[in-house]
C-alpha cells in the first residue's frame, strides 16, 4: 500500500487569479491610489448625473423650451462640478502619474523590480500602460456624462462653448488632458527620481499648462468674420459663436475701433459715422459647429505630447539606470 506525500491545494491557491505578473503587480502596488481615482470618478459622475436630472425637472417645470429657462438655473453646485473636472487631470497627473516611477526609484523598488524575470523596459512599458489607461478611462468616462448633459441644455448654460468649464470637459478633451498630464507626471518623476518634490513640480507644470491652454484654444481654428448693418441687432445665426474682436467698418471695407465714434451725444456720434463712411458692425468670431474639430485638434496635439514624453520616458530608464 502506498500513500502520497502531496498535500491537497488549497482552495486560495487552487483560486484562478484575473491578473497575472506585472499587471497584478501593479494593481497591488497601486491598489490605494486605484480605489481613490475610482472614487473620485463615481462621485464627480453621480454629481453631474444628480445636477442634470435637477435642471430637467426645473426646465420641465417651466415649459421650456417653449418658455423662457428661469434666471440663474446653475448656482454653486454647477461651479463647484466646473472646479472638480477641471482640477481632475491636475489630480491624475499629481497622485497617479508623478509617485508611478518616482515612488518606486526612491524606495527601491524599482531596482528590485527590474532584477527579477522582466526587464527594466518591460516593467516600465507595464507602469506605464496601465498609468495612462486608468488616466483615459476616467477622463472618458467624466467627459460622457459631462457632454450628455450640456449638449441638449447648452443654451441654457452661462458659460460659453469655448470657456475652459466647457470646452475642455466634453467631447475629447477632458480624456486627453488626462493622459497628457499624467504622462507629464510620469516623466518628471523619473527625472527627479524623488516623490515629494516629484509631486510639487508636477503639480506646477499641470498648473502652467492649463494656463497655457487657455491661451492657446482660441487659436485651434481659423477665425470667420461677419458684417451686419450699424442700426440691426447681430445676426440670429451667430447666436452661439463665441466673439474674439468687434469694429465698425465703412462700406469699402476699411475698419474702425469699436469706440472710435463714441461720442457724447448721438448727433455727434452720427456725424462721426457719416464722416468716416462707417455703415457696418464687423465680427471676428469662432462658430459653434467649428467645436468638434478644435477639440479633435486639440486632443491631436495632446495625445502626440503624450506619445513623446512616453517615448522619452522609455529611452531614459533604457540608457540609464533606475
Amino acid at each position: 500500500m502506498s500513500t502520497t506525500l502531496t498535500e491537497p491545494r488549497t482552495e486560495r491557491s487552487s483560486r484562478p487569479r484575473i491578473l497575472r505578473g506585472l499587471n497584478w503587480l501593479f494593481v497591488r502596488q497601486h491598489r490605494a491610489t486605484l480605489l481613490g481615482v475610482l472614487a473620485l470618478v463615481v462621485v464627480a459622475a453621480a454629481w453631474i448625473l444628480y445636477q442634470h436630472a435637477d435642471m430637467t425637472q426645473t426646465l420641465d417645470k417651466v415649459g421650456w423650451p417653449e418658455k423662457e429657462a428661469p434666471q440663474q438655473l446653475l448656482g454653486r453646485q454647477y461651479n463647484y462640478l466646473s472646479t472638480l473636472l477641471n482640477a481632475i487631470p491636475v489630480v491624475l497627473a499629481v497622485f497617479l502619474g508623478a509617485p508611478l516611477i518616482a515612488a518606486d526609484q526612491e524606495n527601491g523598488t524599482a531596482q528590485l523590480a527590474t532584477t527579477q524575470s522582466v526587464t527594466r523596459g518591460r516593467w516600465l512599458a507595464a507602469k506605464c500602460a496601465w498609468g495612462l489607461s486608468v488616466a483615459l478611462l476616467a477622463g472618458a468616462v467624466l467627459s460622457l456624462c459631462f457632454t450628455m448633459w450640456w449638449k441638449p441644455y447648452r443654451s441654457v448654460f452661462d458659460a460659453s462653448w469655448l470657456e475652459g468649464t466647457v470646452f475642455d470637459n466634453t467631447g475629447p478633451m477632458l480624456p486627453s488632458l488626462c493622459v497628457f498630464l499624467t504622462a507629464a507626471g510620469i516623466t518628471i518623476g523619473v527625472l527627479v527620481r524623488r516623490l515629494l518634490a516629484s509631486m510639487v513640480v508636477t503639480f506646477v507644470f499641470s498648473v502652467v499648462v492649463q494656463v497655457a491652454w487657455g491661451e492657446l484654444r482660441e487659436h485651434l481654428a481659423a477665425s470667420r468674420m461677419v458684417s451686419y448693418p450699424l442700426d440691426q441687432d447681430i445676426p440670429a445665426r451667430l447666436s452661439e459663436s463665441y466673439e474674439l474682436d468687434r469694429w465698425v467698418g465703412s462700406a469699402d471695407g476699411h475698419l474702425y475701433g469699436w469706440g472710435s465714434c463714441a461720442e457724447a451725444t448721438e448727433k455727434h456720434a452720427a456725424a462721426c459715422f457719416k464722416e468716416k463712411g462707417i455703415v457696418n458692425n464687423v465680427m471676428e468670431y469662432l462658430g459653434y459647429d467649428q467645436m468638434a474639430a478644435m477639440q479633435w485638434t486639440g486632443a491631436g496635439i495632446l495625445l502626440a505630447g503624450t506619445a513623446l514624453l512616453t517615448a522619452f520616458t522609455l529611452w531614459r530608464v533604457s540608457r540609464r539606470p533606475l
